[in-house]
């Protein structure tokens, strides 16, 4: 029989909600939500609870949202829980000693990459972008040091050519919901083996910016058409045509070589636009969104843009 354990629970994003999810349908008691402060959110900018927190609110969980986690109250907050164990799924922010040591078996964390690879804040994205074959998550311990713990357990995903990065962080969270559940079980048991990583292979997966969505036509095809993935649904890859900044939703790579300067339109067909790349490659964008209106497949951009010869994508 699986001892029953108070769990804290920390986390802020959609990524988190299946990990919290699964606790909850578990043999584990929640005992509490610590998530980040409420922010104004989408495009009216209005303030709503983070997914996460709308959850916790829903089950009837006490929740705690520090601005500051250094605060000696948010501590005492927490050990008043009187937790077991502290488990992270995409907080946000890096936790203190001092909270680190609240939990008497301390606290694990949910990351979506394979660590040591893609310690940070973006990793899934990073590794879509880096046009990598293999994901995963990986089940840690938490230090003070950004994702250096060691490592209790993991599970991969193949990275399809054409997938984008929400499609497989979704994936992600399912399945490192799964494992999380199954490695709590397994410490109620007893203690569970861990290996510390090797961070001379580590590398980092820093924030994203809008800076990098710009598309430099240099670059093989394919490169871009990872950018193009990776840096869905935000924040997003573009380029400009004719001064007009062009948002590219989804793209495929030809197999055809191009002969033309990269950037060079080829050619419009009546579903895709192809582009000349990198090396001789071509790029072919497939849906598009222009700045300021709603996205459409690119034959419907094509119906109301005329192109003209010698058309290149590039700088504004």
């Amino acid at each position: 029989m699986v001892t029953r354990l108070r769990v804290a629970f920390f986390g802020t994003p959609a990524f988190a909600v299946p990990t919290l999810r699964q606790l909850l349908a578990s043999s584990h008691e929640v005992c509490g939500v610590v998530t980040q402060p409420d922010r104004p959110r989408g495009r009216g900018q209005r303030v709503t609870d983070a997914p996460v927190k709308a959850l916790a609110v829903e089950r009837g969980l006490p929740v705690l949202q520090p601005d500051r986690l250094k605060e000696p109250t948010v501590a005492e907050a927490i050990s008043q829980w009187r937790p077991d164990l502290g488990v992270v799924a995409a907080y946000g922010r890096i936790l203190p000693s001092s909270l680190l040591d609240v939990p008497r078996l301390g606290m694990i964390n949910v990351h979506a990459s394979l660590l040591p690879r893609y310690r940070g804040a973006a990793p899934v994205h990073r590794a879509v972008m880096a046009g990598d074959a293999e994901t995963g998550v990986t089940i840690m311990r938490v230090v003070p040091e950004l994702d250096a713990g060691a490592m209790l357990a993991s599970v991969t995903r193949p990275i399809g050519v054409d997938d984008t990065a929400d499609v497989v962080e979704h994936d992600l969270a399912e399945h490192g919901a799964v494992l999380l559940v199954r490695i709590v079980d397994a410490l109620a048991a007893g203690p569970v083996a861990e290996r510390p990583q090797d961070s001379s292979e580590a590398t980092y997966a820093p924030r994203l910016t809008k800076a990098e969505g710009l598309i430099d036509w240099t670059l093989p095809a394919r490169q871009i058409h990872d950018r193009v993935r990776g840096l869905y649904p935000w924040p997003h890859a573009y380029s400009y045509l004719a001064g007009e900044r062009l948002i590219v939703l989804a793209s495929r790579v030809d197999d055809a070589a191009a002969d033309a300067p990269p950037g060079a339109i080829i050619e419009g067909s009546q579903d895709a636009i192809h582009i000349a790349a990198g090396g001789r490659t071509r790029l072919v964008i497939t849906r598009l969104q222009p700045e300021g209106r709603r996205a459409m497949e690119a034959r419907e951009f094509l119906a109301g843009h005329a192109i003209p010869a010698g058309s290149r994508f590039g700088v504004e």
